[in-house]
């Protein structure tokens, strides 16, 4: 009695068992998995990301050429993209905001100052997953006809253009008034031949016994 009872409580517990809706469930998970392993091997290819990233935004723009149309559709993206740049060139911490709110580490500003690698406020594989995204996106929408709003796009690329240019222009006086720049070239590395041989050159300058 008390095992049939068991068993039917089981059966209670998971109702969806061998039902649709959970076959679906199983079946979007496992893709949802071997997704995130296709990019997570991806990852250490940076060159291959972004040419593939350039080969999907060539699609698209030979897409908008033939058909003369979905300007609105081409200044969102465009719009979003200006949007992702900024992330990607700002810190992760506001210096700004975190001098007024803290007395913590900032960014160096001497060059005697403790070396502090870059950290970005988008990472550059989300900046590069968020693009990619969005052009295909983008793509999708121009088989829609309701996207397709009639437009004079001088107007719409003019409006980018200084959209852009505020904008980086904005960016650069923030990276001169704070003094970091948001890219590897140029900074210190450290690694070990080297520190073995600085280490080996003030051996040798140490007087003998």
């Amino acid at each position: 009695m008390d095992a049939g009872a068991a068993g039917v409580g089981l059966a209670a517990d998971d109702p969806f068992k061998g039902s649709p809706f959970a076959a679906i469930s199983d079946w979007s998970y496992g893709v949802s998995r071997r997704y995130q392993h296709v990019l997570d091997r991806t990852t250490p290819h940076v060159l291959y990301r972004w040419l593939a990233c350039l080969g999907v935004a060539l699609v698209y723009v030979i897409r908008v050429y033939l058909v003369q149309g979905f300007y609105v559709v081409s200044y969102g993206l465009g719009i979003y993209i200006l949007n992702l740049l900024i992330g990607f060139l700002s810190p992760q911490v506001d210096p700004e905001i975190h001098d007024l709110s803290s007395d913590g580490p900032s960014l160096p500003t001497r060059g005697s100052d403790e070396f502090r690698p870059f950290v970005r406020r988008l990472p550059e594989f989300k900046f590069w997953y968020s693009i990619a995204k969005a052009f295909c996106i983008a793509f999708v929408m121009t088989f829609f006809s309701a996207f397709d709003v009639p437009v004079f796009w001088p107007i719409l690329l003019f409006y980018w253009v200084v959209l852009f240019v505020l904008t980086m222009r904005r960016q650069i006086v923030h990276m001169i008034k704070y003094k970091y720049v948001p890219f590897s070239f140029g900074k210190q590395r450290y690694d070990g031949k080297k520190a073995s041989s600085s280490s080996t050159e003030t051996a040798g300058l140490l007087p003998r016994d």
